[in-house]
């Protein structure tokens, strides 16, 4: 299963590549993880124009390009990335698949 974003998370993506004059069509998202956080791995996102380097994986959703390093595709094969705004707080939520546990913030997870 590939990475997924939702309807919104993409919307805000592209929001932000406006907000910060990114060119539209160079602009990718690159998604990985690193050791860290309470949980073990941290989720990283991040707006980059570089191509796409060697072992990256390479997807698309909702008109987002996004890249991914194998060693963190392992961890992030089928997750699906939503974007929340509520009155709690707003950003980025990750639905994955292969965490074990998620930290109470939810922006680290054990798998």
């Amino acid at each position: 299963m590939p990475i997924t974003l939702s309807e919104s998370a993409a919307r805000e993506i592209k929001s932000i590549i406006q907000q910060q004059n990114l060119p539209a069509d160079q602009t990718k998202l690159r998604v990985g993880v690193k050791g860290g956080g309470c949980s073990g791995f941290s989720y990283m996102l991040d707006l980059t124009e570089e191509p796409k380097a060697e072992g990256d994986e390479e997807l698309e959703a909702h008109g987002v390009k996004i890249l991914c390093d194998m060693k963190s595709y392992l961890y992030l094969n089928g997750v699906e990335i939503d974007f929340k705004d509520e009155v709690m707080g707003r950003g980025f939520v990750f639905k994955n698949p292969n965490a074990t546990s998620t930290c109470g913030c939810g922006s680290s997870f054990t798998a």
